[in-house]
């Protein structure tokens, strides 16, 4: 079972959020983070489509994509502008 896995292997509490019966819209919890970061990697025009043969193929496709996304948002960050101080002699 995935949730004895992931607790033996990294570490993890594993909680599988069911959805609920109601006919109303109901926000579950945190379920938007794994909606937003799939939308993140089907930005990624080779995952937008199931080309991989291989599950790791597809998994290094998924780690080159985020990587991706990171460092650009990395490179993007602007750092508080130093001061500079002339001496005037």
């Amino acid at each position: 079972m995935l949730v004895d896995w992931a607790v033996e292997k990294l570490h993890l509490v594993l909680e599988i959020v069911k959805r609920s019966d109601e006919p109303r819209f109901v926000v579950l919890p945190r379920r938007w983070v794994v909606e937003r970061t799939l939308s993140w990697l089907m930005r990624s025009r080779r995952l937008a489509r199931d080309y991989e043969t291989l599950p790791a193929t597809s998994e290094s496709m998924i780690l080159w994509s985020m990587t991706m996304l990171m460092s650009r948002r990395l490179a993007r960050r602007t750092h508080p502008a130093t001061t500079t101080v002339s001496l005037a002699a």
